[in-house]
């Protein structure tokens, strides 16, 4: 309706029979949609910040290619094929055969639903395009920042890395990147690793030294043993997101680290830890 040149216009669109079923499917427009709403937020002037937090990976790349490809949409020989028979009259001689069993098949109503359909969409072409240029030109904008959130995980670093590379495509600009649930540091201190492989090696002599403090003396070598493995087993997970940590490092201006909370955060202090946690060391 914003870029219909009249209300006249508008309400034919509207009230074509294909518009319910094309506008679930027309070029992804829910995403053109949503960036439509953003755009008018921004231009509003009512919020000095934005956050949009956008669908899983594969959705948010349609989500910020929606305004290009409506654009796209609008100049195609696609459109000007649909709109050919209400143009004129006249219908060349390659198409006639198509439209000719397209007539059989759909009826002649329903050619005529589609042609007029689009004709009426071709008026709009000028604002839409216009809005779609200017929706992408603030999304490449400097003060326009990516912050890609993820954890250490294989699956997730995997996801995280594609929409990088998708962003730096793109010519999107990468602020941030947050690791969640990163396990801390002490797994890689390396007197703790001492400990842990000394109880490992030696669980029945480093055992018979506590084991006066202990109700089941024989329960203490082979729990001492556990948890020396256990911390061997956990650094060895720290090592691998140690790695992926740097390899991560390499694109944005800044890599921000979660560790992993004992607890839910469900209230205003969890929230003012993790900011700290985000923000507070860097």
């Amino acid at each position: 309706h914003l870029h219909a040149p009249d209300d006249e216009t508008a309400s034919r669109i509207l009230d074509n029979p294909l518009y319910q079923n094309v506008s679930g499917r027309f070029v992804q427009s829910h995403d053109y949609i949503a960036m439509e709403r953003l755009y008018e937020i921004h231009t509003g002037g009512e919020y000095d910040l934005i956050i949009v937090d956008t669908p899983p990976t594969r959705n948010a790349i349609d989500f910020l290619e929606a305004p290009e490809r409506m654009a796209d949409f609008f100049s195609s020989r696609f459109l000007r094929w649909l709109t050919a028979p209400a143009r004129s009259r006249v219908i060349n001689f390659a198409t006639r055969p198509f439209y000719q069993i397209a007539d059989r098949i759909l009826g002649t109503q329903f050619l005529q639903d589609i042609s007029e359909f689009f004709m009426l969409f071709q008026t709009m072409y000028d604002g839409f395009v216009q809005r779609a240029r200017a929706i992408d030109r603030l999304l490449h904008d400097r003060r326009t920042t990516f912050i890609v959130v993820s954890t250490l995980e294989d699956v997730p670093v995997r996801e995280a890395e594609f929409f990088i590379d998708a962003l730096a495509d793109e010519h999107f600009h990468l602020g941030a990147v947050v690791l969640n649930k990163v396990l801390p540091a002490y797994l890689l201190d390396g007197g703790a690793t001492r400990v842990a492989q000394r109880l490992c090696a030696d669980a029945p002599e480093v055992a018979h030294s506590v084991e006066s403090f202990a109700s089941n003396s024989k329960l203490v070598a082979p729990v001492l043993r556990e948890i020396g493995e256990s911390y061997l087993n956990f650094q060895v997970v720290a090592k691998r997101e140690q790695e992926q940590r740097a390899e991560l490092a390499k694109v944005p201006d800044v890599v921000s680290v979660v560790p992993y909370f004992e607890t839910d955060i469900y209230d205003m202090g969890g929230l003012l830890d993790l900011g700290f946690q985000i923000w507070g060391k860097q």
